[in-house]
């Protein structure tokens, strides 16, 4: 794809939105992994009652902005948010880790066993989420060129869909299978779970279309680019 060059002040400012939509990105893919142990359920209009971990609401963020920087800086730094997350995500188990084994005081509000409860399997949700997140990250960045290569940078809808509903499925796939392997999660929720993440996520990435499209609309707008074209950041 052709790079726009831009001015310094207009560089600076797609800096800016480049590392506005990484801290959204790390932001929700850390949370996701720290709030997995809650379950609920959801009524879609009386057609479906997903069951599905509060986890899985900020995790299709994390592909939409993906799929942003994709069409808007390119391939390779959608690529380096996605490394930024594997660190960010290793590095809040680390403060988990350490944060459970400081003992707490008589009068703390959370003790020991509760906060245990709590984050106790962030450890196996971590190492499940990140197999999950590096097949399925990749993935969605790979198709979704592989797409935009196809169509000439035309259909956007199509690109957007089609690489998120794989990747999504891989993502809910894997890590369904390692929390149940790990005994975090009972074998017989596996089917009602794969079914319920995976066309949670896929309505998500429907509906977020509209979103996709606007945006990308008022970056072009902004920076003046062309159908396909991408902003370089490289100096």
């Amino acid at each position: 794809m052709n790079e726009n060059s831009l001015n310094l002040k207009d560089k600076r400012a797609a800096y800016r939105i480049y590392l506005i939509l990484g801290s959204l990105f790390i932001c929700s893919l850390v949370v996701s992994n720290l709030i997995f142990q809650k379950f609920f359920h959801w009524d879609f209009f009386g057609l479906y009652t997903f069951e599905i971990s509060v986890g899985i609401l900020p995790y299709p963020v994390t592909f939409l902005i993906t799929d942003l920087i994709s069409e808007i800086f390119g391939k390779r730094k959608a690529n380096q948010i996605v490394t930024a997350g594997i660190f960010a995500s290793f590095f809040s188990l680390l403060i988990v880790t350490v944060s459970s084994l400081v003992p707490a005081t008589s009068w703390s509000p959370i003790n020991n066993e509760i906060f245990d409860k709590v984050f106790g399997n962030t450890i196996i949700a971590v190492f499940a989420s990140m197999l999950a997140y590096l097949f399925a990250q990749y993935i969605d960045i790979q198709i979704y060129h592989f797409w935009k290569r196809i169509t000439k940078g035309k259909h956007l809808w199509i690109r957007n869909n089609f690489s998120t509903f794989l990747s999504q499925f891989i993502d809910t796939l894997t890590v369904l299978l390692l929390l149940c392997m790990a005994g975090t999660i009972a074998w017989d929720r596996f089917g009602v779970l794969l079914l319920s993440g995976f066309l949670f996520k896929v309505l998500v990435a429907a509906l977020d279309t509209p979103i996709l499209y606007l945006t990308v609309f008022m970056f072009r707008r902004r920076f003046g680019l062309k159908l396909g074209e991408e902003l370089s950041l490289d100096v």
